[in-house]
C-alpha cells in the first residue's frame, strides 16, 4: 500500500514512507499466508460507528454507555479567538483559472506567510481577512525547497500578526488547531494534537526535512495556514497531508516547523 505526501493545494511528491518505515502489519506478508489489509479498513470506520450506535438505541443492559459528547477546551477556544484575526484566505488568479489556500500575518508591516505551492506559480494574488476585506498582495519571494512564500499587503489594523511559539517548546501530545480555508471555507478551525516531531518527509524539494506531524484535520485550502498551540502561538505552517494511493486525507498532516519557517521568511524579507 503506497502512502504519499500531497500538497494541500495540488497533489505532489513521492512516497513518504519507505519500506523500512512501514509498520509490520502493512509490510508484504510471507507467501504462505495472505497479506493483512489494515489500511483499507479505515474507510469503513463510519459504518462501524453507525452499527454501535444502533446497539445503544436498543437499550441492552450489557451495552456500555455511549461516549459523552466532546467539550471544547477553554484553552483552544481562546487560541482560536487569538488566531483567527491573523489568518487570511489566499486567492490566486491566472489566465487558465486560479487556486486558493491560506496564510497568516507575520508582522505589522503587512507580510503574510503562505506556501510556495499556493502563490509561487505566478498570477494575480489577493488575500481576504477575517473582516471580509480583500487586499491585493505582492509576492515578495519564495523558497520552493521549504514550500514557503511571503506576500505583502498594505498594513491594516484588521490583520493581526500571530506570535510564534518559542524555540524548542512544542511537545508531542499537546493540543493544536489548524486554522485556514479548507475547500474555500474561510475561518475554519479544526483541533488535534502534535502527533510527532522531526518527522522526515519531503515538503517541497527532493531532500527529506523535519516536519511537525498532526492529526488535526487539514484539507485542500489549508495550505499555508498556521498550526497553533493552545496559547494561539504558531508552531508550524500547514503544508502536506498523507494519502493512500491518491485518495483524500487520512488524518495525518504535516507542517513546516515554525523555527525553520521564521528563518526562511526573514531571509526572504531581507532580500525583498
Amino acid at each position: 500500500m503506497t502512502v504519499t505526501i500531497t500538497g494541500l493545494g495540488t497533489p505532489r511528491g513521492p512516497s513518504f514512507i519507505t519500506p523500512s518505515d512501514r509498520p509490520a502489519s502493512d509490510r508484504p506478508a510471507p507467501p504462505d499466508r495472505p497479506a493483512r489489509r489494515r489500511w483499507p479498513l479505515l474507510a469503513t470506520a463510519g459504518l462501524v460507528a453507525v452499527g454501535v450506535t444502533g446497539g445503544y438505541l436498543t437499550g441492552r443492559a450489557d451495552d456500555p454507555p455511549p461516549p459523552a459528547p466532546a467539550v471544547p477546551s477553554a484553552d483552544l477556544v481562546g487560541a482560536a479567538a487569538l488566531a483567527l484575526p491573523g489568518v487570511v484566505s489566499v486567492q490566486v488568479r491566472t489566465g487558465s483559472g486560479g487556486s486558493s489556500g491560506s496564510g497568516f500575518v507575520f508582522d505589522d508591516r503587512g507580510h503574510i506567510v503562505t506556501n510556495n505551492h499556493v502563490a509561487g506559480a505566478g498570477g494575480a494574488v489577493s488575500v481576504v481577512g477575517s473582516d471580509g476585506r480583500r487586499l491585493t498582495a505582492e509576492v515578495v519571494g519564495t523558497d520552493p525547497a521549504n514550500d514557503i512564500a511571503v506576500l505583502r499587503v498594505s498594513p491594516t489594523a484588521a490583520l493581526r500578526p500571530l506570535a510564534p511559539a518559542a524555540p524548542g517548546t512544542t511537545r508531542v501530545g499537546e493540543p493544536v488547531l489548524a486554522v485556514g480555508s479548507p475547500l474555500g471555507l474561510s475561518g475554519t478551525v479544526t483541533a488535534g494534537i502534535v502527533s510527532a516531531l522531526d518527522r522526515q518527509v519531503r515538503l517541497g524539494g527532493a531532500t527529506r526535512q523535519a516536519a511537525v506531524q498532526t492529526d488535526a484535520s487539514i484539507n485542500p485550502g489549508n495550505s499555508g495556514g498556521p498550526l497553533v498551540n493552545a496559547r494561539g502561538e504558531v508552531v508550524g505552517v500547514n503544508t502536506a497531508i498523507a494519502t493512500l494511493e491518491g485518495g483524500g486525507s487520512i488524518g495525518i498532516g504535516f507542517a513546516v516547523p515554525i523555527d525553520r519557517a521564521r528563518q526562511v521568511v526573514t531571509t526572504i524579507i531581507g532580500r525583498g
